[in-house]
């Protein structure tokens, strides 16, 4: 199989990863659960992993780190921590269902900061008129799921510092791919998925957590600490991380973390935008196809939606899997960033890389593409 769609899950991973799975499943129990040796492994792997996360992006406190199941779990803290039921939020027009469904269950009135694909002066310009008093969180992907288009988060944060409103990034396809200096951001929260361009296993996911923001909890259980008390705790992580840890999945992240920052990830950005810059210019060239892309992959990483003419994206995206060729078609679960660039009525396809494909397996599609439109 040729695996292009990693932007919903990185598929290959390093080889450090599973041997990590297998290693916790086998010789770690829970931290915070006793004192004997396989507690205490689990419980070195788990603060390990938020030193890793910490140090990657520009933490200065490992226990402002929240271990979560995914990344919409976190997204889903982080929101329903800073905004109330009725509140206020101002999003962008390229946001994933993670953020606006939590606040459509707050019945929160939200206002899109809409701008045009690929012109971050666009999205920096209409944020700026929508961020005024009264607003709750401002909440912005730092890259479109759909489009791989990278939004000036750097300039949203500003523009969040200087008129006093809490920022909320969702870095679900940058994470690992793009830098992101929580403290240089000042952002209130950063959520991520361990299983996307962090490689880790699924179920794992990360809540970076400025200190001094209240936190609400969305589950409340053990902890391992303080538990005369029937209150959660009121420090981090351990407020946020009720009920039993998911080791062999914090033991994998911990592995794909440190695989990421051993590579770096500019190293990981620059051949990922390689390849699906040879893409979307090859892509250009067939009868029919319209190409999501901005010259040069300008503001963009190595994410690429594609129409076909008068062909349904579901239907292509299925013949490209008869074929052993792995990508996603359809409203790749951001109906709202579809509405935002015209293609809500179809969807699109959408070809998503990691460090781990190759020139020859995009050459390998391409061909496959030109069977498909004669």
């Amino acid at each position: 199989m040729i695996y292009l769609d990693s932007a919903a899950t990185t598929f290959q991973k390093p080889a450090a990863v599973a041997a990590a799975v297998q290693e916790a499943l086998t010789g770690m129990t829970s931290p915070g659960r006793g004192g004997y040796r396989a507690a205490m492994r689990a419980a070195e792997t788990a603060f390990n992993c938020r030193q890793e996360l910490s140090e990657l992006f520009g933490l200065e406190n490992p226990e402002q780190v929240v271990l979560t199941s995914n990344a919409t779990h976190a997204l889903n803290i982080a929101i329903k921590s800073l905004v109330p039921p009725g509140g206020r939020a101002v999003i962008s027009g390229y946001e994933h269902n993670a953020v606006t469904r939590p606040l459509a269950a707050l019945s929160a009135r939200v206002e899109v900061a809409a701008a045009p694909l690929f012109r971050p002066q666009a999205v920096t310009e209409a944020f700026a008129r929508c961020i005024r008093p009264g607003v709750d969180a401002v909440i912005c992907n730092h890259v479109s799921n759909v489009f791989g288009f990278a939004q000036p988060v750097e300039e949203i944060a500003r523009l969040c510092r200087t008129r006093g409103v809490p920022f909320i990034i969702d870095a679900s396809q940058s994470a690992g791919v793009l830098p992101l200096d929580m403290t240089a951001l000042g952002a209130a929260f950063v959520a991520m998925p361990g299983h996307k361009g962090l490689y880790g296993p699924q179920g794992t996911g990360v809540l970076l957590c400025r200190e001094g923001v209240p936190v609400r909890t969305l589950l409340e259980g053990g902890t391992g600490s303080a538990s005369l008390q029937q209150e959660m705790p009121e420090f981090l992580p351990d407020r946020l991380e009720a009920g039993t840890h998911n080791m062999p999945g914090i033991a994998g992240l911990l592995a794909g973390v440190r695989f990421v920052r051993q590579r770096g990830p500019l190293e990981i950005c620059r051949k990922e935008r390689q390849l699906a810059l040879l893409a979307a210019e090859e892509l250009g060239t067939l009868p029919g196809v319209r190409v999501y892309a901005a010259p040069g992959l300008r503001s963009q990483t190595g994410v690429v939606s594609f129409t076909v003419e008068g062909r349904d994206p579901e239907e292509v995206g299925a013949a490209l899997a008869d074929g052993g060729i792995a990508l996603r078609a359809g409203l790749h679960c951001a109906p709202l960033a579809h509405k935002s660039a015209g293609t809500l009525a179809t969807g699109t396809l959408r070809l998503s890389v990691s460090d781990f494909n190759t020139r020859e397996e995009i050459f390998r599609f391409l061909e496959a593409m030109r069977v498909l439109i004669p």
